[in-house]
């Protein structure tokens, strides 16, 4: 348990730091309003929305009343996804650009295969945009190819030189291409290729205005640790995690994480960090997963599950990047179980809904166990006393999976 730290909670400030997600902070508004609602009548508790608290950029207030208790939370989205939107810009050839570059840096520094020894899932997920973006090249490919053909024996019995079909044949390939981006919105093909190329741009290291970002958000959560909370909880999901795992490091080694202030808790969800940290350049990630990992600021429980086939489930993203200090303390690793808090009805419903899963952290449970978002973020006790006795999961991987482990 951290120094200062209080059990019971009347009042906590909770900023979330989402994944590669250009959507605006109220999707999370709604998500959690509804989903909040709705593992409410599950469990028989209250969360009620109530006014925004003033300077509060992009969030929400709620009152929960649970657990003989009730708590004020006041929830902040910390936003890139404008960072996030202008990364997709990229057109049809550029993405394809991405997809050479991406696909070389993973496969030529080895990282692809040593995420593959790990965990397979979020390894086809990786994959899939290279197979899919390369299998609607083929197929428009193959439609202009054909159109040339057909179009140059038309037009040659017609006297027109039949080299005018190709230029058909090429209009046909862009308008097939052009039609596979526009159903990118069911396919996700573009969405996870921009989202892998982001990550592997600097071959690991965050990009400028990506590190800009992270001290604006550092700035905010040192700000709310000078005042009257009882809890300070940050949430991190997907790509979110490691961007949280370097602003709590840099809020700490510049020791603005005050021993008498609020508890300071961190919640990873649905971690992808090998995709990142593994990368060669990623020293500066790899040095604030060791450094976190050993730290009595903080608590740190990290909750993933094996039934979300894009996170690296059950895998100790500080053990697995080869980093783990002496003194390492966290984080905590446990499992969400989906096939044991979800009925077999609902994960039936749910299972080859794989983006959909990969959110399920933030939804209800209609089983719910040990986990759940909701008693965490507006229940009355802090992060450190709701897992103070949890013992991690037995199923979890430790075991050292990564070729780079220099750090900055």
């Amino acid at each position: 348990m951290q120094r200062g730290n209080r059990d019971r909670v009347a009042r906590r400030r909770v900023f979330y730091i989402p994944g590669y997600d250009p959507f605006h902070p109220r999707r999370y508004r709604e998500l959690y309003r509804s989903e909040a609602r709705a593992q409410s009548e599950i469990s028989g508790y209250d969360v009620a929305f109530s006014p925004r608290r003033p300077g509060t950029a992009h969030g929400w207030q709620v009152v929960g009343r649970m657990e003989r208790g009730e708590t004020e939370a006041g929830i902040e989205v910390l936003v890139w996804s404008d960072i996030v939107r202008s990364s997709m810009a990229e057109g049809i050839i550029a993405t394809y650009g991405q997809l050479a570059r991406t696909a070389w840096t993973y496969v030529a520094s080895g990282v692809i295969f040593r995420v593959m020894r790990l965990r397979k899932g979020p390894t086809i997920a990786a994959l899939y945009p290279v197979v899919v973006l390369l299998l609607q090249l083929f197929v428009a490919t193959a439609a202009g190819w054909g159109a040339a053909l057909l179009l140059g024996r038309g037009l040659g019995a017609a006297g027109i030189p039949p080299e005018v079909g190709w230029i058909g044949g090429v209009v046909l390939v862009w308008a097939v291409l052009w039609r596979f981006r526009a159903l990118d919105g069911r396919i996700y093909a573009y969405y996870l290729m921009h989202d892998y190329a982001f990550t592997a741009q600097e071959g690991g290291a965050y990009p400028a205005v990506l590190e800009a970002r992270l001290a604006q958000f550092a700035d905010r959560v040192a700000a709310e640790l000078q005042e009257d909370w009882d809890e300070v909880l940050v949430v991190g999901h997907s790509s979110g995690v490691h961007l949280a795992v370097s602003v709590l490091a840099d809020l700490i080694r510049a020791g603005r994480v005050p021993a008498s202030g609020p508890a300071l808790g961190f919640l990873s969800l649905g971690h992808v960090v090998p995709m990142a940290a593994f990368l060669p350049r990623a020293r500066r990630l790899r040095a604030d997963l060791a450094f976190l990992s050993a730290r009595d600021e903080l608590t740190w429980v990290d909750v993933t599950a094996p039934g979300d086939g894009c996170a690296f489930a059950l895998c100790d993203p500080v053990s697995v990047t080869g980093v783990a200090p002496p003194g390492k303390r966290w984080p905590l690793v446990i499992s969400a179980a989906f096939t044991q808090t979800l009925s077999p009805e609902r994960w039936q419903a749910l299972k080859r809904r794989y983006f959909r899963l990969h959110f399920q952290y933030l939804c209800a449970f209609d089983r719910p166990g040990d986990y759940d978002y909701f008693r965490i973020t507006a229940g009355p006790q802090t992060l450190s006393a709701r897992f103070r006795d949890r013992k991690p999961s037995q199923s979890r991987i430790e075991r050292v999976a990564n070729h780079y482990r220099d750090i900055a």
